[in-house]
């Protein structure tokens, strides 16, 4: 039988377990498995608490519900900090999180959760694709994992699933293809999204990577003054902060919920 926790961050659905003593196989099938919404428990996402291999407090250890192992997740992380703050016996609210994209580091802000992500890399603006026979212009940034970023004027006619998936499969961004956003600015510091997710293959609720990488295009083109509120598929709408030095980025963070629905046991 395998412990179990299942947690939300702003509509992103995650499994989460202790494996701190590494007695758990993480194999790609079982993840899978336990991700299928219909077969399973359901869930965006995987994560296992392993003990830090560098300067970390832990180690997260995050997978896509295809069962295929991803740097980072920005909702995955404060949704991870909320679970180890529960197995504390002597409460910890800043949590150093080792992950592939870097440590991350979280804090609890009952009852919100904000996360420091490592620092954004590869951006690119105005890049031209053909997408559905129609031109589009495609920004970029890394926020621990890949985001493509197209602007829009309206969000609800858009076939997420469709577009999306041409844009994450489309050459520019081979091979590792990319998450693709949908942006339509509300007001100066407000965006509405939502997000394609590689690994997810389909919309998602909430994208906290995500988030972020749209508040820091939105910037690239608009020199904006942080905050930014994020609006979400999900419901809720998430805080972007960001220190800039010239053109590069330090100390993003990001907040929002992040809680425990509820836990389980089951066969594997």
């Amino acid at each position: 039988m395998l412990n179990f926790t299942k947690m939300n961050g702003a509509g992103n659905d995650f499994v989460i377990i202790d494996n701190r003593d590494l007695n758990c196989g993480l194999e790609k099938n079982k993840i899978e498995s336990l991700c299928n919404r219909h077969s399973g428990i359901g869930a965006d996402g995987f994560m296992a608490v392993e003990p830090s291999q560098s300067n970390g407090d832990y180690r997260m250890r995050y997978f896509n519900s295809d069962g295929n192992e991803a740097e980072m997740c920005g909702n995955g992380a404060r949704c991870f900090a909320r679970f180890v703050y529960s197995l504390q016996e002597q409460k910890k609210e800043t949590i150093k999180i080792e992950t592939v994209a870097g440590i991350v580091v979280a804090e609890i802000l009952d009852p919100e959760v904000q996360i420091m992500l490592s620092t954004p890399f590869n951006l690119k603006l105005n890049i031209p694709i053909e997408i559905n026979e129609q031109p589009e212009l495609i920004h970029f940034i890394n926020t621990g994992v890949p985001h493509a970023v197209l602007l829009v004027d309206e969000l609800e006619s858009i076939n997420i699933k469709k577009t999306g998936s041409a844009i994450r499969h489309h050459s520019a961004f081979a091979p590792e293809g990319t998450n693709v956003n949908f942006q339509k600015i509300e007001s100066s510091n407000t965006l509405t999204i939502r997000t394609y997710e590689r690994g997810v293959e389909n919309e998602t609720l909430a994208c906290g990577t995500g988030m972020v990488a749209n508040a820091l295009i939105h910037d690239q083109l608009n020199n904006i003054n942080p905050p930014v509120f994020v609006n979400v598929k999900g419901g809720d709408t998430l805080k972007v902060s960001w220190e800039k030095e010239k053109n590069s980025y330090k100390n993003v963070t990001l907040t929002g919920p992040a809680e425990i629905v509820f836990k389980g046991k089951i066969n594997v």
